[in-house]
């Protein structure tokens, strides 16, 4: 594992309008580049995970893994806005020496994705073997091979869509009124808003897995309690675990920059966007996502002239894409394999 910052110096213009100066981009690399620099896997990650992928998605990443850094070069960069380094509310703004907070400004996928181009230029890669992304970050992996600005050959997303849903919009819209309802957020202090943000990931949670789930994992057998339930207990417990590990602010922004997802702004549909991308690509979805149903997945394989899809049997909901590594690695592993079969036929 090797973690760096990019500083780009040239102010970085975001889809608004507006600008940043000193733009940093925090990102991990695992591996070696080959030399003729065909084995860049790039991963792009979701709401709030950090650059560290052999960490988050373990099981698919890692030595003993499908995608093994002995083999790979694997790049995963921080999103602007992220909690875990680069550009954030919480980063200096130096015309004022002070903190962004709610000053920074917001962003769309589309600038997450042109930041990551940035940082592949910076990279010397000009070119992608595997671009992968699940929710948020299956939004910016299509989104960064609708605009067509690097060859990338092989496109994985999990559970995303191509257009962020008014249920999607709706979640999110909820959990930030739960941190604005935190006066605290309004304070300018790095720790503003975070009982606000227990209450918005207890939102979350309801999204991220479903009634199943909870049946399976949080029922009480204690027929004669009438409080302290696990479910209860669950909700708090990981409200609480967000707030250590991310800010309010971050959380805030990178809601609204996954409500800004869609492929036909500035283009002539979504139709017409996903087919556009002209690489093979592998669309899975999770038969029990409430949060992006598998029918959002069905549809950008069905516009993606070379697309399949297939789907994961799940009881863990939208939260399928991080924990069911062993059927993501046996479905990917064949596509990759089916991909290499094809190539070789052509030679």
């Amino acid at each position: 594992m090797s973690r760096h910052i990019y500083q780009h110096n040239e102010p970085f213009v975001f889809e608004n309008g507006r600008e940043l100066v000193n733009l940093q981009i925090s990102y991990e690399v695992f591996g070696k580049l080959n030399a003729d620099r065909s084995n860049v896997i790039w991963v792009c990650h979701a709401l709030t995970a950090n650059a560290n992928v052999l960490d988050w998605w373990s099981g698919l990443f890692g030595t003993d893994a499908l995608f093994n850094p002995n083999d790979y070069y694997i790049v995963c960069a921080n999103v602007i806005g992220s909690a875990y380094g680069g550009s954030n509310p919480l980063s200096v703004n130096p015309a004022t020496g002070q903190p962004y907070y709610l000053s920074f400004p917001e962003f769309t996928v589309k600038d997450l994705v042109n930041a990551h181009q940035l940082l592949a230029a910076h990279l010397g890669i000009n070119q992608i073997e595997v671009l992968i992304g699940g929710s948020l970050g299956g939004q910016q992996a299509l989104e960064w091979a609708a605009s067509n600005t690097i060859a990338i050959n092989q496109l994985i997303v999990v559970g995303t869509n191509a257009v962020h849903s008014p249920w999607g919009i709706a979640f999110n819209e909820s959990q930030r009124l739960a941190i604005t309802a935190d006066r605290t957020f309004y304070a300018n202090h790095p720790d503003g808003g975070a009982k606000g943000l227990k209450v918005a990931r207890s939102i979350a949670l309801l999204s991220y897995r479903n009634y199943i789930t909870y049946d399976h994992t949080q029922r009480d057998n204690d027929g004669n309690k009438v409080n302290e339930y696990k479910a209860a207990s669950y909700q708090n417990y990981q409200g609480e675990k967000l707030v250590k590990r991310y800010n309010a602010y971050s959380y805030f922004y990178l809601t609204k920059a996954m409500d800004s997802h869609n492929l036909a702004r500035g283009r002539a549909s979504l139709e017409a966007a996903l087919a556009g991308i002209n690489c093979s690509t592998l669309v899975l979805g999770i038969n029990t996502d409430v949060l992006f149903p598998a029918d959002e997945q069905k549809f950008i394989a069905q516009h993606i002239p070379n697309a399949s899809y297939q789907e994961i049997e799940s009881t863990y909901g939208h939260d399928g894409f991080l924990i069911e590594t062993k059927k993501l690695t046996a479905i990917i592993h064949n596509f990759l394999e089916n991909k290499k079969e094809y190539i070789n036929e052509l030679v």
